[in-house]
């Protein structure tokens, strides 16, 4: 199993709208490294739902339910998505702050590349972070 982290502003799509959808087709990326990261996934990998811009947290856990297929509002035929379902919500959200402020943190992608939309987390971040959100 890989992990990873995907990022969605609130006012777009929010979390508690995956919960109420249940499964979602996770399109709209159009950066190369984030639609690779994306073609790189497996069926039963874990994600975390980041808030992007408003929030600035990560507050859940996602499931890849479906593999990368083509994103069909994508006229360049180029990019694709995923589809993701919830699995559980954090106890406490894991702001940004707080994973900067953490040494094991210190190498994530999320940092390196902060403009990232989908990047992946090593499986001792993925501990660090659940411990940070009461998982």
């Amino acid at each position: 199993m890989h992990y990873w982290l995907m990022k969605s502003e609130p006012t777009v799509y929010p979390w508690a709208q995956l919960v109420k959808d249940k499964r979602t087709g996770w399109g709209g990326v159009r950066n190369y490294q984030a639609n690779n990261n994306m073609k790189a996934m497996q069926l039963g990998d874990k994600a975390f739902f980041y808030h992007s811009n408003e929030g600035l947290a990560i507050v859940g856990i996602m499931e890849i339910a479906a593999l990368w297929h083509p994103d069909p509002d994508d006229a360049t035929g180029k990019f694709g998505m995923v589809d993701v379902a919830p699995v559980k919500p954090f106890k406490q959200p894991v702001s940004l702050a707080d994973i900067k402020g953490h040494a094991g943190l210190a190498n994530m992608a999320m940092l390196k590349q902060g403009r990232l939309s989908v990047s992946p987390v090593t499986p001792a971040e993925w501990k660090i972070i659940c411990a940070m959100g009461g998982i």
